[in-house]
């Protein structure tokens, strides 16, 4: 494990604890973003803590974030920050919600970390080192057949979007379970082989940067509704190798 596993590992452990003081607290503050989405004291509160150990372990490191001002990196290193991913579920007491850490050098996704507090749950990859929740070793599925697939997704979108032909969304009707477990539950969901697909219409940096880590490293693949690799593009594709390689080659 390297020195910056070991400095994730340990923001994300930190950050929950702290998350976890505000779960399930009636006297909860929620504010609306600009794009109408609730964000809560917990939010900005844990990404301020990350961010000010990092300043102090990390003062050349970039961070970026999904409540505050980007840090400019000095050194091609930069944090990827989503202190709550699945603000809703933890407003309505759901466990399902993640803290979410990425370290990006030079563009490239190096690590990822997603932690549930409320589950007790930790996942985490580094480029070569595998995947890994609470130290066992993980690994996507070996299904291969659409028919006997589990599809999982956090917008309700998904379902009611008219006919397409990409073939993420076909999934949706020949598929053997849909279900809506979603946000970056449904992913580490892949990454560990208790689904096949997840999928995420609409998806900022932060929501994925260190989705894609440990969805590789797990032995998946991980794509935009374009079929590129990329935390910049149209949403976010999980899916295990033999189902992830079958639509990666019906995209044209």
């Amino acid at each position: 494990m390297t020195a910056d596993m070991t400095i994730a590992l340990d923001l994300a452990e930190k950050a929950g604890k702290l998350i976890l003081s505000y779960y399930r607290k009636s006297s909860l503050e929620i504010h609306s973003k600009r794009d109408d989405s609730p964000v809560t004291e917990a939010d900005r509160n844990a990404e301020k803590q990350i961010r000010e150990q990092l300043a102090v372990l990390l003062p050349d490191d970039g961070v970026f974030g999904e409540e505050f001002d980007e840090k400019v990196s000095a050194n091609g290193r930069r944090w990827i920050l989503d202190p709550i991913d699945g603000t809703r579920s933890f407003i309505h007491g759901v466990p399902l919600f993640g803290v979410m850490i990425g370290l990006e050098i030079d563009r490239e996704m190096a690590l990822g970390v997603v932690g549930f507090p409320a589950l007790n749950e930790i996942y985490y990859a580094e480029r070569g080192a595998g995947a890994w929740m609470n130290g066992q070793r993980i690994h996507v599925s070996a299904v291969s057949d659409y028919r006997v697939a589990t599809v999982v997704f956090t917008e309700k979108e998904y379902l009611l979007d008219p006919p397409s032909d990409n073939p993420v969304d076909n999934l949706r009707d020949v598929a053997g379970l849909v279900r809506g477990w979603g946000d970056c539950y449904g992913h580490m969901l892949v990454a560990s082989g208790r689904a096949e697909v997840a999928v995420d219409k609409v998806m900022s940096p932060w929501d994925c940067a260190a989705l894609i880590p440990i969805i590789r490293e797990a032995g998946g693949r991980c794509f935009d509704y374009t079929g590129k690799t990329t935390i910049y593009g149209q949403g976010l594709v999980s899916a295990n190798k033999r189902i992830g390689d079958k639509l990666l080659a019906e995209f044209v």
